[in-house]
């Protein structure tokens, strides 16, 4: 039995570790890197864009509204740490087509 490393639940929140690509034709979930899901972003990494992007995107994929997605660590750096409090959605959805 493998442990998920990506993502962890604690009552009403989900915290995701995540690997960022910016600069993508399209917004997509890429599977895994290492222990972070990696997602490819159409924004580029300039003013915050990207990470605005990100959490817009998490925010509509969870639906719940943006001021629940808060991002924990990683404001200028691909590695990001996301929380999500209050969607009933599990995470493992991220990975399905």
């Amino acid at each position: 039995m493998s442990t998920v490393h990506w993502y962890r639940l604690q009552g009403e929140c989900i915290t995701l570790q995540l690997h960022i690509q910016p600069g993508a034709k399209q917004t997509a979930v890429a599977g895994l890197h290492g222990e972070a899901l990696k997602i490819r972003l159409a924004a580029p990494p300039v003013d915050g864009k990207a990470n605005q992007s990100l959490l817009a995107w998490l925010a509509e994929h969870f639906a719940v509204p943006l001021r629940q997605v808060e991002l924990l660590s990683g404001a200028g750096s691909r590695q990001k740490r996301v929380a999500i409090h209050g969607s009933k959605i599990a995470p493992q959805t991220l990975l399905t087509p």
